[in-house]
């Protein structure tokens, strides 16, 4: 087999259309490689001749930062010879093409770097840095020129944002080129994917795309990327960071049906301490009650018995009364008299004096207040409110475009977050949904204060879809904390309207780990 530059490396039409026309069934979520198209850019080679633009050669890039476009040496070669020649941009999406120069130039492992001229803004892709395992699904993404010839496409055709060509291979492992680090795969690409990416199934660079093999017509084709190492060499000499990652491209599904299982056991768990400080509070509560009861009863009891022994005394007063009387001492008769009539008013007071049984529940209120004294029990608000620490958990989650960050914040009881932005409680979470104006990102974000977990769902849509979204919020928009019910419903209703512009699924799944700091 011979090796081949790209420049001038042509795949027959059938081979490249039958990957556009047919879907790849490894696209278990294709909106993770639709994502990393966003960041997917012709490079075209423009003679400016007579003040007329003369599209020359184009090949594929991919934006490393918003302003910062990497592609092959050799797409962009002829610019050092020819003074007459530019270099454009051509976004996969938007309305706007962007002029751009050279600012990193290497031709022994072909790569180059251009800088965007003025303003202009690409939504910039993931560097995988991780190891790659043999066999590992890949996808190849750029401007193959067989399919541009299949398609019809003029010239003023090929400068209009279009959208990139997808393809999907596998990796083979232990082969690399001998001058430079690379990755063979089996993603098929064509004249015009020279510098654009090769990334995983989480759209993550693993490679740009740099020359292939030609077989005689009868064996398979390979080609060869450019592999993660050698990039951030590259970037590293030309003072570039580019935002990276290292995890494993798990499946959104699986982790969710994990977060679900884990989330089901742990408010069962609450759920079991709930209903046994309930019952430990009823076994309280009849434990008061019976104090009470008892209590009552007992002074109901000796009441009746001194009342009892008041009527003896004042029987026994009233007949040595009538004694004295016959023996005409009256004044001893009278005195006697007097003391039965006191002692009948005495156990008849005693008698009216015992408590009813209402008066249980006053002495069941009164035990309480005194234990509460002894043992004051945290308001149950106390447990979740205050400042907090979030760890990210990387077992439970995908991370494709985030950096490994701890993230802090402080959580009022009323969904309030850094007193400034209000969550809208949802059965026993609540969630926000954030939509920038510069990322091209949706973030849902979500925070369970019983089980202390913070949730990320970060979706990456077409800059259609964030136009789209971006009008949405501004229906709805709310500022600062509030516990109105009229306000809290509308950040209910805003979150409802943006999802229901999202897919199925997230590209991105980050789950956090809180805990309360002082």
């Amino acid at each position: 087999m011979v090796q081949s530059r790209l420049k001038i490396f042509i795949l027959a039409p059938l081979i490249a259309l039958s990957y556009v026309i047919i879907p790849s069934a490894a696209f278990a979520n294709p909106s993770d490689i639709s994502a990393a198209s966003r960041s997917v850019v012709r490079v075209a080679l423009i003679n400016v001749k007579d003040g007329k633009n003369e599209l020359v050669s184009h090949g594929s890039g991919v934006a490393i930062a918003a302003d910062k476009i990497l592609t092959n040496a050799h797409v962009v070669e002829e610019l050092r010879y020819d003074p007459n020649l530019r270099i454009g941009i051509i976004p996969s999406e938007g309305a706007t093409n962007y002029a751009a120069t050279i600012i990193a130039f290497s031709p022994k492992n072909d790569l180059a770097l251009l800088q965007i001229s003025g303003k202009g803004r690409i939504t910039a892709a993931n560097l995988f840095i991780g190891p790659i395992p043999d066999g590992s699904d890949v996808f190849a993404i750029g401007y193959p020129g067989t399919v541009d010839i299949a398609q019809g496409l003029s010239l003023a055709d090929m400068i209009r944002p279009t959208p990139p060509v997808k393809t999907k291979g596998n990796t083979s492992a232990g082969r690399s080129a001998k001058d430079f680090n690379t990755l063979l795969h089996t993603a098929p690409i064509g004249g015009g994917n020279s510098g654009g990416p090769l990334v995983d199934s989480c759209g993550r660079i693993v490679g740009i795309n740099s020359f292939g093999s030609l077989s005689n017509g009868n064996d398979a084709e390979f080609f060869f990327a450019i592999a993660a190492n050698e990039i951030s060499k590259f970037l590293r000499q030309a003072n570039v960071r580019i935002a990276t990652s290292n995890s494993v491209c798990r499946s959104v599904a699986e982790l969710t049906r994990a977060e679900n299982a884990r989330a089901e056991k742990a408010n069962r768990k609450i759920e079991a301490q709930q209903r046994a400080k309930q019952e430990a509070q009823d076994n309280k509560l009849e434990e008061y009650r019976r104090i009470a009861t008892y209590q009552v009863m007992e002074t109901r009891d000796n009441h009746t018995a001194i009342t009892f022994l008041l009527l003896i005394i004042a029987l026994g007063l009233g007949g040595a009364s009538y004694i004295m009387f016959e023996k005409h001492n009256k004044v001893t008769a009278k005195l006697l008299a007097g003391g039965s009539i006191l002692a009948i008013i005495i156990a008849a007071i005693s008698f009216a004096g015992r408590p009813n049984f209402n008066k249980i529940e006053d002495i069941i209120a009164s035990l309480k207040a005194d234990d509460e004294k002894k043992d004051k029990p945290i308001a149950s608000d106390a447990l979740y409110a205050g400042k907090k620490i979030c760890v990210l958990n990387n077992s439970r989650s995908r991370i494709t475009v985030s950096k490994l960050v701890d993230i802090g914040f402080e959580w009022s009881d009323s969904g309030c977050v850094n007193d400034r932005t209000q969550y809208s409680p949802n059965a026993e979470k609540w969630s926000r949904s954030f939509v920038p104006n510069v990322d091209n990102q949706i973030s849902v974000v979500s925070y369970d204060p019983r089980n202390n977990i913070y949730r990320v769902e970060r979706y990456l849509p077409s800059l259609n879809a964030m136009g789209n979204a971006r009008k949405a919020r501004n229906q709805y928009n709310v500022s600062g904390c509030t516990t109105d019910t009229v306000a809290l419903e509308k950040i209910g209703t805003l979150n409802d309207a943006i999802a229901s512009m999202l897919p199925k699924t997230p590209n991105e799944l980050l789950i956090y780990e809180c805990k309360n700091v002082k």
